[in-house]
């Protein structure tokens, strides 16, 4: 969205346009575009609103309601936090007794919309002019959070005691940024400012390696759902826990932490295939505390570098999906034909890891036929390839 575009759906009548439109569908957009333009209304306008009402639309899996009172762009959008997530990066600084965060990169303004919720002042900054115009208008709620257009890391932190920020991991060209030092703004250059307010916290991609984390930081990966979100970097007072690494799982209004034991992160031994299987939570996995979820169900690993789990009991935890195992036989495409013809399998669920087998194509090749469902994990087994069946408990 340009100035112009911005300009005119704050002015009454632009809000009030995009107030009053329909849920955004795709197949009437245009329909209504036209029919807005000829009505008269100001083109600038119209494409503005209409841009609006399908974020928000799409927002509404991020933010919920609140997204219908939210202006965005598409970036901001993409980089927003959930609210969820939000609400426990929020407490997290309330829980530590802070009283003045600076958000340091605050894009469309979601996490300084949850800090504002808890009761904290909010200082928010963007570098990006139209992105912090649009956190202001955001922010509109709370009288305790104000936003600067600038650079987060010239920001006067005189009265603050929290440290809050989102580096931008996108070119402009929406290209995927993994070095750390290209972030917008460097990473280390954000945790160079811990030194002056030692509570800092910080949302990354969850895609980063352990050897790129601070030895001081609690890094915390996140899943909503089973979809890995991002990994939280907290730390001083926000880190009471101390440095090392956990997993908190969000599902069904639920949150559930898994952490490693004072002698650090469990390790099992690798064994054969028992009567249930477990599939780790994907932050479990990238907190490297399969070990810890094996502990947990008695379980054991079923290849050393495999994060499947196996156990002969069967133990209802939310950081694993636990699968009944029925059957097991080395892997061989005409044998798991025959399997599955035999029984009749036309609708078949293919889980893999640890092997270069492309689900789609093993199932043109398996040409199934029947109306039961099956579901297999293809992966190693102490070393070699096997196909596992298994049914969801």
């Amino acid at each position: 969205m340009d100035p112009a575009g911005l300009t005119a759906l704050l002015a009454p009548d632009g809000w009030a346009l995009l107030s009053a439109l329909p849920p955004y569908d795709e197949k009437l957009a245009m329909v209504i575009s036209e029919r807005l333009r000829t009505e008269g209304i100001d083109p600038v306008l119209v494409a503005a609103a209409l841009t609006q009402s399908r974020l928000r639309a799409k927002a509404h899996a991020k933010l919920g309601d609140f997204a219908d009172g939210m202006l965005f762009t598409q970036a901001g959008l993409e980089q927003a936090t959930r609210l969820e997530v939000g609400a426990h990066h929020a407490r997290r600084y309330r829980d530590a007794g802070l009283t003045h965060v600076a958000d340091l990169t605050c894009g469309i303004g979601a996490d300084a919309m949850a800090f504002a919720g808890v009761g904290l002042r909010v200082t928010a900054s963007d570098v990006d002019e139209m992105t912090a115009a649009i956190a202001t208008v955001n922010l509109r709620h709370f009288p305790e959070a104000v936003v600067r257009h600038g650079d987060g890391l010239t920001l006067d932190l005189a009265g603050v005691d929290g440290l809050y920020a989102d580096p931008a991991r996108r070119t402009s060209r929406g290209a995927r940024v993994f070095d750390p030092a290209a972030y917008a703004p460097p990473l280390d250059q954000v945790l160079a400012l811990r030194s002056a307010v030692p509570a800092l916290g910080l949302k990354l991609g969850p895609g980063i390696p352990h050897t790129a984390l601070p030895d001081d930081a609690q890094a915390q990966w996140v899943s909503v759902d089973g979809d890995v979100v991002e990994v939280g970097l907290w730390f001083g007072p926000l880190a009471p826990e101390g440095p090392g690494r956990s997993a908190l799982l969000l599902s069904g209004g639920q949150a559930h932490v898994v952490a490693p034991g004072p002698d650090g992160p469990a390790q099992v031994a690798v064994g054969p295939v028992g009567d249930y299987l477990y599939e780790p939570d994907g932050a479990v996995i990238r907190a490297g505390l399969v070990g810890d979820v094996a502990a947990r169900v008695e379980g054991r690993l079923v290849d050393a570098t495999i994060a499947y789990v196996t156990s002969d009991a069967l133990h209802d935890d939310p950081a694993a999906t636990a699968y009944r195992v029925l059957d097991t036989m080395p892997f061989g495409l005409k044998r798991l034909r025959a399997y599955l013809r035999e029984r009749g399998v036309g609708r078949l669920t293919i889980k893999k890891r640890g092997t270069a087998v492309v689900p789609e194509q093993l199932r043109k090749q398996l040409d199934l036929r029947g109306d039961a469902a099956a579901t297999v994990v293809l992966t190693r087994v102490a070393g070699h390839q096997q196909i596992l069946v298994v049914e969801e408990v």
